[in-house]
């Protein structure tokens, strides 16, 4: 497509003017005029696109030059206009190119798309013709004749085309006229022809003003003054051996390196064939690389050769007699290029950082490798370091995408130096070495992991309310907020009540805190379930179980369940008169709702009627004769006995047992005679009252006894003449060790019976009382009935049976 040319006005007063040439195959090609002001529209890339303008943004759309640095050219990302970013010397780029192309790359990204734009870069004239020096001497002889010529080095002018050299205008004089001629190597120069002969003794020297004038418009000019000095005849001018020299030099070569050597030679003798060389015609840039022996001809290295900054130089000798006849010699100097340029490697995108939730064959980065050297110098391997996730894939001439090879995970590896090196195929091969700093940005992928698989916290009853029990942990691996751990109680209930009634959590720090204080002996452990939260989006959680263990402290006192402790009722024992040593006689049952050492229980007899009669067992509570009873002993006798649990400190309880040293009912009424404590003044009457009760129905019980002697034969006694029972209804049901380390099993309540008539009795425990075990509150509710079928089966004699109801009537009151 073409567009409309555009103009701007010059300090100079020129017209420039750029234009669209074409697109086609996704290249563009614009024209453009030197020296055009920054910001000057050059065309619309997004038009000749068919791109949309709010999209270049978005893809980073950019410019890079090719083998340089500076950005000759800019795109508005607004409006998608290419315009001038830099001042553009077409004689800098391209000096006497007749086309000046510059080759620029169109970059878009996401996805990658690389365009091609050439800019022709079009001459004005911003140059005058320049002669190579201010003065140009002339020697002539006199003798010249007419016609002759001398040679006169061309004006140069860096423009082109019509902008260049295109006449020459002499000043008037009775001597020369100019002629243009060109050379065989295509160069022009100009040729001073002798129109009418000189006379030495009429004008010795004469100066004449040469101007060139190039075609441009305006026109630009430049002078020369040509000073003419009249000698006498030399009519040899020297000769080069060849017309154009040609050299080849190595770039990077040393200082006062011999390039070549020209030659002239002049077949005048003496002066006149002396010969001296100088250069006619020599850049700026030529000048400061090359110097000229102007004796032997020899054209010497005087400055630092580069390829990349120039591959070709000519330039023009002339060899000169000693009275200014002269000619010209082109040469041509070819640099080879040598790699000596190691690749460069350009960073042009990089999504940093880069989220770990991204795929494999993601594209992260585009990179550029550029090489200023040529041919195979110039071709370049890239490669990258092993044992990161990433890969190069080459994608559009010299650019490669950085793409991710498998799943990143910060939590293993947050960040990534990438060392990328590009290796040329030169030789020796050069490198170089780029290293990308590459972070991971995290996502939440972890949940909060404790560190215990579950926990156990300990604590003794009786606890202050807010003291701590112990710590959960749990880490999260995710980073900032996606790491931050929240705990807190799931729902839950702990003895029906709500599990934040007994325990709390900080939810920054993990500590589990009792809200209440515990009681072991309600319950001795319990679970609950603590959440570990992270606050990511969405948020990540697990669950760990705590067990609480309650342990016991000593904080209940024995309880002495028989005999009845002091104020319930009259509790009595006979013992016979004829028991040994060593007999037992009762027991003392006590229980602690402890537990372990807190509930075991030792047993004393802190205070008796005689100390040396009864020892007590002092972990079985048994009470036992410690001789053979004598005559000589009182009747009455009172025990005091303390029972101890072995907790620290140690709780202890105290009951009262009152025995009778009796062998039949026929010394009962003695007991109005007894005396204990004051506290038990009042037993005596009661005792009285009984036995009236009890003699009562004596006759009745002796009949129900012998009924049954005669309906049956002997049986198996099961308990000991003169047994006396202790019912379980002294045993509170409320006294049950769950774990069977207390006093008694909740299963297992006892009777206990004492014999009367053997000499050798025992405390036996016999039949449970699992379902029909009375509570204590309905002990006193059972008949005498219910009493004498505990003896029903006893063929003891009626003495026994008297003191049997004798222990009965002990119970009911």
């Amino acid at each position: 497509t073409e567009s409309d040319f555009m103009c701007a006005n010059q300090s100079y007063g020129f017209m420039f003017f750029f234009v669209v040439l074409r697109y086609a195959h996704g290249d563009l090609s614009y024209s453009v005029q030197e020296e055009l002001k920054r910001g000057s529209v050059i065309g619309n890339i997004a038009k000749d696109l068919g791109l949309d303008v709010g999209r270049l943004s978005a893809r980073k759309a950019r410019i890079d030059l090719d083998g340089g640095d500076r950005q000759f050219c800019g795109i508005n990302l607004r409006s998608g206009e290419l315009f001038v970013a830099e001042r553009i010397d077409r004689e800098e780029h391209c000096a006497d190119k007749p086309s000046c192309v510059l080759k620029f790359d169109l970059l878009l990204e996401n996805p990658l798309e690389l365009h091609r734009v050439s800019l022709q870069v079009q001459d004005i004239n911003d140059n005058s013709p320049a002669f190579p020096k201010d003065v140009i001497k002339l020697d002539i002889r006199e003798s010249a004749v007419k016609g002759a010529r001398y040679r006169i080095n061309a004006a140069q002018d860096a423009d082109i085309g019509k902008n260049s050299v295109e006449s020459y205008t002499l000043q008037d004089n009775a001597h020369f006229v100019f002629n243009i001629q060109t050379t065989s190597a295509g160069s022009k120069y100009v040729e001073l022809v002798l129109e009418k002969e000189l006379d030495r003794e009429e004008q010795q020297e004469m100066k004449l003003l040469l101007t060139a004038v190039d075609g441009g418009s305006p026109h630009r000019s430049g002078t020369v003054v040509i000073h003419v000095i009249v000698l006498d005849a030399n009519d040899n001018a020297p000769v080069f051996t060849e017309s154009v020299y040609t050299a080849k030099l190595p770039e990077n070569s040393p200082l006062k390196a011999v390039v070549i050597v020209v030659s002239a030679s002049d077949a005048d003798e003496g002066l006149n064939g002396d010969v001296t060389y100088e250069f006619s015609r020599l850049s700026d840039k030529s000048q400061k690389l090359f110097s000229l022996d102007q004796k032997t001809g020899e054209i010497i290295v005087n400055g630092a050769i580069d390829y990349e900054e120039g591959s070709r130089y000519e330039v023009i000798v002339e060899a000169k007699d000693g009275y200014g006849l002269s000619s010209e010699a082109k040469v041509i100097i070819d640099i080879t290029d040598v790699n000596d340029n190691a690749p460069v490697i350009y960073l042009k995108s990089l999504t940093n950082p880069t989220p770990e939730s991204v795929s494999p064959g993601t594209e992260v980065g585009i990179i550029n490798v550029q090489d200023r050297d040529s041919e195979n110098n110039k071709q370049v391997r890239c490669s990258i370091q092993q044992g990161v996730p990433f890969k190069l894939v080459p994608s559009i001439k010299n650019y490669y995408s950085l793409v991710t090879t498998e799943q990143l995970d910060r939590e293993r590896v947050s960040d990534y130096n990438i060392t990328i090196t590009a290796t040329d195929e030169g030789s020796p091969p050069l490198s170089s070495s780029k290293t990308v700093q590459l972070s991971v940005a995290d996502i939440n992928d972890n949940p909060p992991v404790f560190e215990e698989q579950s926990y156990s916290a300990y604590v003794t009853e009786n606890n202050k309310p807010g003291s701590t029990l112990c710590s959960v942990t749990a880490r999260d691996p995710d980073w900032r907020q996606n790491g931050t751990v929240i705990y807190s109680l799931l729902p839950g209930e702990v003895n029906g009540a709500p599990v934040s009634s007994y325990l709390s959590v900080n939810g920054d720090t993990g500590m589990i805190h009792a809200v209440r204080s515990f009681d072991y002996e309600q319950f001795r452990s319990f679970k609950v379930h603590v959440m570990a939260r992270d606050n990511g989006s969405p948020p990540l959680s697990s669950n760990v179980t705590v067990s609480v263990f309650v342990s016991d402290v000593n904080d209940n006192s024995p309880q002495i369940l028989y005999p009845t402790p002091e104020g319930n009722s009259f509790m009595t024992e006979l013992v016979p008169k004829a028991a040994h040593g060593g007999s037992l006689v009762s027991k003392v049952i006590a229980v602690d709702a402890d537990s372990g050492q807190n509930a075991w229980l030792s047993y004393q007899i802190v205070k008796s009627t005689d100390p040396g009669l009864f020892t007590i067992g002092l972990h079985s509570g048994e009470i036992r004769t410690q001789r053979d009873i004598s005559e000589s002993d009182n009747m009455k006798q009172n025990l005091i006995v303390s029972v101890k649990d072995n907790g620290q400190p140690p709780l202890s309880a105290t009951c009262a047992m009152y025995l009778l040293i009796s062998d039949n009912l026929a010394e009962v009424p003695e007991l109005k005679d007894i005396s204990y404590d004051e506290k038990n003044s009042k037993l005596t009457s009661y005792l009285i009252i009984a036995l009236v009760s009890v003699s009562t129905i004596f006759l009745t019980f002796i009949i129900i006894v012998m009924g049954v002697r005669f309906c049956r034969r002997r049986k198996p006694r099961l308990l000991f003449d003169g047994a006396v029972a202790i019912p379980s209804a002294y045993l509170p049901p409320n006294y049950a060790d769950v774990d069977g380390t207390g006093t008694l099993r909740s299963t297992y309540n006892y009777d206990a019976y004492l014999t009367t008539g053997s000499r050798t009795s025992d405390f036996k425990f016999v039949s449970s009382y699992n379902d029909n075990t009375l509570p204590a509150d309905q002990t006193l509710k059972k008949s005498l009935t219910d009493f004498s079928e505990a003896f029903g089966d006893c063929d003891s004699s009626p003495e026994v049976g008297t003191v049997a109801l004798l222990q009965v009537a002990n119970y009911v009151f």
